[in-house]
């Protein structure tokens, strides 16, 4: 069977959703809320030349779904996705602004069918603004929002990992939590809602501790003179063989520790570690110390303690390590390893996510399903 599963169980079980079908942050959220037991339809276009890629079980963004597929430009198409917004709890897209309402699925006609729905609108700038309608991508998002601006050293251009601080972070994440809040809300007052989730919201509010910092004077504007991006005791550090370790000791004792596992306890320029005039170089004797031996021996050094160290892992060696293998953080379903579900629940747990669907179903079949489900 490649099909996803019909029995679900996690604290969403029973939760309806529909997504209409897009690229990056708007699948994503779609893929956490079915990872956790929510029905999630994605409503796929027949014709071809959307845009979209087919990767087959590779499309871990699918996960738990299951799929339609309609021709959005037909009358008859739309009133079937109405029909399914009539019985759903929540609607997700990641078109641009208006796209939506010219397909005749904008949040007024959605609402007037169904005055409960909590529809989430995913998008890099937000619904309004002089950005609003332009093209970009999680990088230009994150950019203007000011949460790219430490990610880097003096002299050198930021750097991010690509998709996660802009379109997981600042947006299927923010949109979850949106969606959820609607629903919630819904069910207490029957009144249904638009949920703005713009990537340039979220990641801008993911820097509420760094501005906690910024206004008591520890993170200043210049980059690599804070202590989340300056000091030899927060940073990365090539070893002898070309892997590299992690160190993020922050309070005293911690860094007590470092230097003591380091063998520098005695020596008198490490003992203030936060003079930031002395941080370039204590970081570059930090790097010539982390240079002379290999990640596995730093590993062994290190691990464990309150040093507040790791190594810094590709995913497939995440997958394979003691600790992330004993809590089964990542998994291999269909021959794709890929994450495991996440957070996790004591009362109703989640399990193993659902297959990617191989097939897509009949349109008729689901709202069938849905109003049995319901009845």
């Amino acid at each position: 069977m490649n099909e996803a599963p019909q029995s679900r169980s996690g604290p969403l079980a029973g939760l309806r959703v529909v997504e209409i079908a897009g690229i990056g942050p708007a699948p994503f959220c779609g893929m956490l809320l079915a990872d956790l037991g929510a029905d999630v339809v994605v409503v796929e276009r027949s014709a071809p030349g959307d845009g979209i890629p087919d990767l087959g079980p590779a499309a871990i963004f699918k996960r738990g779904k299951r799929t339609i597929a309609v021709d959005l430009k037909s009358p008859a198409a739309i009133a079937t996705v109405l029909d399914l917004v009539e019985r759903c709890d929540a609607l997700i897209e990641g078109m641009r602004p208006g796209v939506m309402e010219r397909l005749g699925l904008g949040p007024d006609l959605c609402l007037a069918r169904n005055p409960r729905l909590a529809y989430g609108r995913m998008t890099g700038w937000g619904q309004e603004g002089p950005l609003a309608k332009a093209a970009g991508h999680d990088i230009n998002y994150i950019g203007l929002s000011g949460a790219l601006w430490y990610s880097g050293q003096p002299g050198e251009p930021p750097m991010t990992p690509p998709t996660l601080v802009g379109d997981v972070g600042g947006g299927a994440l923010y949109l979850a939590v949106g969606l959820l809040a609607a629903v919630m809300s819904a069910r207490e007052t029957g009144r249904g809602q638009v949920v703005d989730a713009a990537i340039v919201d979220g990641s801008a509010h993911m820097m509420t501790l760094l501005m906690s910092l910024r206004a008591a004077g520890q993170m200043v504007d210049e980059r690599g003179a804070s202590m989340l991006d300056g000091p030899h005791w927060y940073a990365t550090y090539r070893c002898a063989d070309g892997g590299f370790v992690s160190v993020g000791a922050i309070e005293p004792r911690f860094y007590q520790q470092l230097r003591a596992k380091l063998g520098l306890g005695d020596d008198p320029d490490f003992a203030d570690g936060y003079d930031r005039s002395r941080w370039p170089e204590l970081k570059r004797r930090l790097a010539e110390l982390f240079a002379q031996r290999t990640r596995d021996e730093w590993c062994a050094l290190l691990e464990g303690t309150d040093a507040c160290f790791a190594p810094v892992l590709t995913p497939g060696e995440a997958a394979r390590h003691p600790h992330m293998a004993d809590r089964g953080t990542y998994c291999d379903i269909d021959g794709v390893p890929q994450p495991a579900p996440a957070p996790r629940f004591s009362a109703t747990p989640v399990g193993l996510p659902g297959r990617v669907p191989l097939r897509r179903e009949d349109p008729v079949a689901v709202l069938a399903d849905w109003a049995r489900s319901r009845s």
